[in-house]
């Protein structure tokens, strides 16, 4: 904060306004000016001064906060003296704060808890806590929400108290966790008597943060009183929501806790008896219509057979391998409500992927008839109301489970049987006449399993096929959309009989032309052709014709976009001298439209111009399936076509240049176009990269570097291409350094970063010595060392990618006659940048990066250690050296013992899969 520490009445100005300024800019000035202030190093005294003054909940609730936040983040900034000052000034606030606001006391025992687990003297904090309030009814409270927060905190993300401090605090936690237990018994005994249901609420919520962490000793707790106290609060059908729900997540957590059944035999035993005895209640929340209950039963169930999934499995029916457990999901499954069942699916999902690794005939007849039962309830729960209009929406609620149900019915199908299934489905609307929303229903599961079901000579198949596409135009029309989806699914059906097609193709034709019918019918369409692609030749015309008047159809993008990818994959499957013009055909339309385009934007005198990223976006998809088959010799059939195509697109980049949305369609269009004739597309080379180059100057956008990418891939190999791609590279990466120089330049501008690195990488793939005697690898060098710190999925994997890459040109020896002047030049590289990218590489993992970062890291650090082992051990021993030993709180982060050991196993590493283990193991001290 400029200008010093400022005054309380100032403050409290401020907090007013973020809560009460009618003025949204007043609110956005004021939360702007608070910000800095809680990053200042006044903060932490204001806040002491603000809860001590005690003025009104705002301002307190704004100073316990941010108490909170700077223990999380900044605790640093104390020197160790005020660490025990710290700790009784928070403790006299909650004391003094307790009946202010319930928000105000959790904040306050955050902030307690986090300073808990980082100040390494205070010793047995939960034995000093109880020791201090126990004995006082109005400190309970906070005393309990200090007890809940202190282990979840334990593996908070904003707190990097590092693996040796946490095992430590675990340790300590489990030594008091019976009298945190005992303590909550007697609580929950004397409230019974008080009836205050709002403690008894507490006592469940600490009770399972203790189970989450998973330190509560489970003989201890399979004989204790609060396990019945918690049953009897789940059977008593008058209890409130509010209890019946923490009730309810305390029971899920202790079924989690005890996932290794074999070492919680006690508890578990005790858990499974308690969660059979709910069925009566689950009854009778249903009959009282408590969706609120029935849910907490359902999760609890689902819980349950989550547990004791192994054990179902290995002794179904015997001991906690009772089958009741299913029998009470299905119960569940029973419930009209759709919301119920939707709970269980990840158990099904996980017992299916168990039978299938098991793969056992006799264990599959056992729990075969519990997947019938679901399927039946899952087909009922899919059905549309009966006065329902229209076709199923798919992107509501209701829309996104019957996608789940599709999902789950595909995964464990296998147990029943696709074919059998498939037969007993059509069977109930060949034989009934059911109504309409039962039909739907069936032919909706019907089209989750075809594909499932070999159409190999399968009379049941095509009798289904025959039928659907007889059914009359008079049935309701979600009928229609759901037997239209069946059809694009049973395209290997056609494919196997051809004389099918013809039919097939008419009935979705007609579906074509009805607008709440069309892009279902597309989908169906593009399915046919990907996989009929032969036989759809004869009728490619056909869809032509339909391509060229897309839009008179009413089609989503999506589905447009679809039409024209199986266009174009018949496409590839014509006569070679016939795909040139059929090819200029398919284009001409969105060709002519870009044409327009060009030509508005141009007369645009409003300023707004019109978007052509629709067109942009067939012609990729176009170019990216249209794959014919070109002899060694043959000219690219192709090629012609997109020469002709080139000034079109020229032009609509030259005109869009300011527009990244637009020009990021431009190049994905190029890309496609490039891929598609390869080294067709020389006559291109020229001006597009000089075009590329032109506009990255002014607008540096980051796919003009990934479409480089594409070109250094198709020509980085040509002799005479090389110089040309260099020029580019060098010319591209001026203004990339220029942007992520900038303050926080690579934080913000990620999409670069992946970019340039991707094209660095291409060259190292294609032609590593034109890159490596060049005068800007040293920059971009210097600048991946750099990004190797960025949290960033894609952009970090793009960096680490290109030095593993760069490293290995000058180890794999593949007989290259370039190999020794690789390796002189990876070894110059190495010698100037290798301390400095070791030392990073170890600070970034131990501080910036997340854990899924780290086999990519190891891939870096093994190819380094591959090039030269005796000058690897130096570097990550100095890089070592400087990474520190302690925690601000005073707690030992990594001791000798643990450097030398993780340097040991990552030197004598064998394969690169050991760098990784021991990375993963290390940086663990430091999170």
């Amino acid at each position: 904060m400029e200008g010093g520490k400022p005054n309380l009445s100032l403050v409290y100005q401020a907090v007013q306004a973020l809560y009460h300024d009618p003025d949204p800019a007043g609110k956005e000035r004021a939360s702007v000016w608070l910000g800095e202030l809680q990053r200042s190093m006044y903060a932490w005294e204001i806040s002491d001064q603000l809860l001590q003054l005690k003025q009104d909940v705002e301002s307190c609730y704004f100073a316990a906060q941010t108490m909170k936040m700077k223990i999380q983040t900044s605790f640093f900034e104390l020197p160790p003296e005020t660490h025990t000052a710290l700790r009784d000034s928070l403790l006299t606030h909650i004391q003094n704060l307790k009946d202010l606001s319930p928000i105000i006391v959790t904040q306050l025992a955050l902030a307690i808890a986090d300073l808990a687990l980082q100040m390494a003297s205070w010793k047995g904090c939960v034995h000093t806590l109880i020791e201090k309030y126990n004995s006082d009814i109005s400190s309970m409270p906070f005393l309990i929400e200090i007890l809940t927060v202190l282990p979840e905190e334990v593996h908070s993300r904003s707190l990097r108290i590092g693996a040796n401090r946490r095992t430590e605090i675990i340790e300590d936690l489990a030594y008091y966790s019976s009298t945190v237990v005992t303590l909550l018994l007697q609580t929950s005994c004397v409230e019974k008597t008080g009836n205050d249901e709002k403690m008894l609420i507490k006592v469940f919520r600490c009770l399972g943060s203790w189970f989450n962490l998973g330190v509560l000793d489970s003989n201890f707790m399979a004989s204790n009183q609060l396990l019945m106290v918690l049953f009897q609060v789940l059977q008593r059908d008058e209890t409130s929501t509010n209890l019946h729900e923490a009730a309810s997540d305390c029971v899920c957590s202790s079924l989690y806790a005890i996932e290794n059944v074999e070492t919680n035999v006690a508890l578990a035993l005790q858990l499974f008896q308690g969660v059979l005895t709910l069925e009566t209640a689950y009854h009778m929340a249903v009959a009282r219509e408590d969706l609120d209950k029935v849910l907490n039963y359902c999760r609890i169930f689902t819980e349950l057979c989550e547990t004791f999934l192994e054990t179902t499995v290995r002794s179904p029916g015997q001991g906690m391998g009772d089958l009741r457990t299913l029998e009470l999901l299905l119960i569940c499954a029973g419930h009209p409500q759709y919301e119920v069942v939707e709970i269980s699916f990840n158990f099904w999902y996980r017992l299916g992927e168990h039978l299938y690794k098991i793969n056992d005939a006799a264990l599959h007849s056992i729990f075969r008839p519990y997947i019938q039962r679901l399927l039946h309830c899952l087909a009922r729960h899919c059905q549309l109301d009966p006065d329902h209009e229209g076709i199923p929406e798919d992107t509501d609620d209701f829309g996104e489970f019957r996608m789940r149900v599709s999902d789950l019915v595909k995964d464990v199908i296998f147990l029943v049987g696709s074919m059998e299934c498939f037969s007993q489905l059509y069977s109930t609307l060949k034989e009934g006449n059911p109504p309409w929303e039962v039909t739907e229903a069936v032919l909706f599961i019907m089209a989750a399993i075809a594909k499932s079901v070999d159409p190999e000579n399968n009379p049941t198949l095509s009798e289904v096929l025959q039928q659907v596409v007889l059914l009359p135009e008079s049935v309701h029309m979600a009928v229609r959309y759901t037997s239209i989806e069946l059809v694009g699914e049973m395209s290997e059906v056609v494919d196997r009989n051809p004389r099918f097609l013809d039919p097939v193709l008419n009935y979705l034709m007609k579906g074509l032309r009805e607008k709440p019918l069309a892009s279902a019918a597309a989908k169906a369409i593009h399915n046919i052709c990907s996989v009929c692609r032969d036989h759809m030749a004869q009728h490619f015309q056909g869809l032509l014709d339909i391509a060229r008047a897309l839009d008179t159809f009413a089609l989503s993008t999506e589905a447009a976009v679809g039409l024209l990818k199986g266009t174009a994959l018949v496409l590839g499957r014509l006569p070679l001298e016939k795909i040139a013009e059929c090819l200029s055909d398919l284009c001409a339309v969105q060709v002519l439209a870009l044409k327009k385009v060009s030509l508005l934007s141009a007369d645009s005198t409003n300023g707004k111009s019109a978007d052509p990223t629709v067109w942009l976006d067939r012609l990729a998809v176009i170019f990216r399936h249209t794959n014919p088959i070109v002899e060694n010799g043959q000219t690219h059939p192709c090629q012609k076509v997109i020469q002709e195509i080139w000034p079109v697109l020229s032009e609509t980049l030259n005109t869009h240049q300011a527009d990244n949305r637009i020009v990021e369609r431009c190049c994905r269009c190029l890309r496609f176009a490039v891929r598609c004739v390869g080294k067709g597309s020389a006559s291109l080379l020229q001006p597009l990269v000089t075009q590329m180059v032109g506009v990255y100057q002014v607008y540096p956008h980051s796919c003009f570097l990934y479409l480089g990418s594409i070109l250094v891939d198709e020509y980085g190999m040509e002799e005479g291409c090389r110089q040309g791609l260099l020029d580019m590279l060098q010319a591209l990466c001026m203004p990339t350094f220029q942007l992520l120089e900038q303050p926080n330049g690579l934080r913000n501008h990620p999409d670069t970063v992946d970019d340039l690195f991707r094209l660095a990488t291409r060259f190292v793939q294609r032609s590593p010595v034109t890159l490596l005697s060049s005068s800007i690898i040293v920059h971009i060098i210097q600048c991946a060392i750099a990004a190797t710190s960025l949290d960033h999925r894609d952009a970090n994997c793009s960096v680490m990618k290109f030095v593993r890459d760069l490293i290995h040109t000058g180890v794999a020896n593949d007989h290259e006659e370039d190999f020794e002047v690789r390796k002189q030049l990876i070894g110059q590289a190495m010698e100037q940048h290798g301390q400095q990218l070791i030392t990073q590489l170890m600070h970034s993992c131990c501080f910036c990066l997340p854990p899924y970062t780290l086999p990519d890291v190891a891939e870096v650090l093994w190819e380094v250690m591959m090039f030269d082992r005796p000058t690897f051990c130096r570097w990550l021993e100095s890089a070592l050296k400087g990474l520190p030993k302690e925690t601000s709180g005073g707690a030992v982060t990594v001791t000798h013992k643990q450097l030398t050991d993780f340097h040991k196993q990552v030197t004598s590493a064998e394969e690169c899969k050991q760098v990784c283990w021991a990375i993963r193991e290390f940086t663990r001290l430091f999170r």
